[in-house]
């Protein structure tokens, strides 16, 4: 007795498994998936491509938390295909092929069935990873549903892009949506909340809703977590919420949009204001954003919106943010910020950018002469025969300037860089201003 006392006691002590309330509540036919209608409604074409089994294969990208690994659970369901569920950064090459032969092995078999692969978080395959599928695209064996929290026509191999033909972006949910996933939760009596005798401040779901930034998971699990720890009261309010998520409001969320971000980040360097630039700075860093999308706008910036007032600013940010890759997060912060505050205090000039942006419009809306004779390359054997080079006047001969023609003859006299007058820009302005005027 005394043994079975023991493992009664043992039994009684082990930890009770809980299954998310987003997990529970995961909708299960097109019918319950909420949001999303720019896309999906009855009658849109993904709706009847789903309905009719013509489904083939997509990308879905857009923050967490918005629908992109339910709805590809349900177009599986719907299309009565194989279906694998894998998370890029746990699947190797060698994961891939075996599963690729799984599915060759359906497909070519007796069961001649097509197997739909949901690969989440597929930007963090490599090129040799994700080309591994365009040959199971190609012959069908294989339909995919790609996900991803970062745009498709940044992280996504063009070839698998142009297989796949298919993007669909997820936006977050309103808060009204949101709202409507709670209240379903709450009222639910086999998955959800409903037979859990629970009562709700007026406005503690709302609250929540708003609260959760668009993510049903954040608000769903929330939801769940307060249920499972309420008191004798079992009250869920609007303090309950925000003890939950440890904010009253929140001015930020990590699943914000962060090219947003560094777009107000640009504007914000560009604008000489390094106050609000640290602010998207940081709001950057704490939604998670990568060092190297980071790096890579503050590079761009450099030349765009600093250029020539500044001309070693290019140097320094890129030596800035070399040191950043140097050392990681989180020390790599200040050395984004020095590149950040830099940009912001330095003078502006986006001529050499808009010189480039004019020489573009022009190639597109006139015919152009070729390379005028006298500018082509000489140094191949016949080039003299075909008068390559010939006049060319060397200017190192003159001292460093001879006056030339170098346009094509019909835009001859087309001016693209004008200098400004800010910071060393205006003597480099100065300097080509006193050669062309002798």
């Amino acid at each position: 007795m005394a043994g079975q006392s023991s493992r009664s006691k043992k039994r009684k002590g082990h930890a009770k498994i809980m299954i998310p309330l987003a997990t529970k509540m995961r909708p299960k036919t097109l019918e319950e998936f909420v949001g999303q209608r720019h896309f999906l409604y009855p009658g849109s074409l993904l709706w009847h491509a789903v309905k009719n089994k013509t489904f083939a294969s997509a990308i879905f990208f857009g923050p967490s938390g918005t629908g992109k690994t339910t709805l590809a659970r349900i177009v599986a369901s719907e299309m009565d295909a194989g279906f694998v569920e894998i998370n890029a950064s746990a699947t190797g090459i060698k994961e891939l092929k075996q599963l690729i032969e799984n599915a060759r092995v359906k497909f070519f078999g007796l069961e001649k069935r097509t197997t739909y692969v949901y690969v989440d978080e597929f930007h963090r395959w490599n090129k040799l990873q994700q080309d591994a599928l365009l040959k199971a695209l190609e012959e069908g064996v294989l339909r995919f549903i790609g996900s991803t929290t970062e745009n498709p026509y940044f992280a996504v191999n063009n070839a698998v892009l142009s297989r796949v033909g298919s993007i669909y972006e997820f936006k977050r949910l309103s808060s009204e949506d949101v709202a409507c996933l709670l209240q379903r939760a709450a009222e639910d009596r086999e998955r959800g909340l409903g037979a859990a005798g629970l009562s709700y401040e007026e406005g503690a779901l709302p609250a929540l809703a708003a609260m959760a930034h668009g993510d049903a998971r954040v608000a769903l699990d929330t939801l769940g977590f307060i249920a499972e720890n309420l008191g004798e009261d079992k009250t869920v309010t609007k303090a309950l919420v925000e003890e939950a998520l440890q904010r009253p409001a929140a001015f930020y969320d990590k699943r914000e949009d962060k090219y947003d971000l560094l777009s107000a980040l640009q504007k914000s360097i560009r604008g000489s204001d390094p106050d609000a630039a640290v602010h998207y700075l940081a709001r950057l860093i704490k939604g998670g954003a990568d060092l190297m999308t980071i790096g890579r706008r503050l590079l761009v910036i450099a030349s765009e919106d600093i250029g020539m007032a500044y001309p070693n600013a290019v140097s320094i940010v890129t030596s800035c943010v070399q040191a950043a890759q140097m050392v990681g997060f989180p020390e790599a912060e200040i050395n984004l910020a020095q590149a950040v505050i830099l940009m912001a205090a330095s003078p502006k000039s986006n001529r050499s950018a808009m010189a480039l942006a004019h020489a573009k419009q022009d190639l597109e809306e006139q015919p152009i002469d070729e390379v005028p004779a006298v500018l082509r390359d000489a140094h191949y054997s016949g080039a003299a025969k075909l008068g390559r080079g010939r006049g060319y006047l060397y200017p190192h001969d003159y001292g460093g300037f001879v006056r030339q023609e170098y346009m094509p003859r019909v835009l001859k006299g087309r001016q693209y860089y004008e200098p400004t007058e800010n910071g060393q820009e205006k003597h480099f302005k100065k300097y080509l201003e006193e050669l062309w005027k002798k």
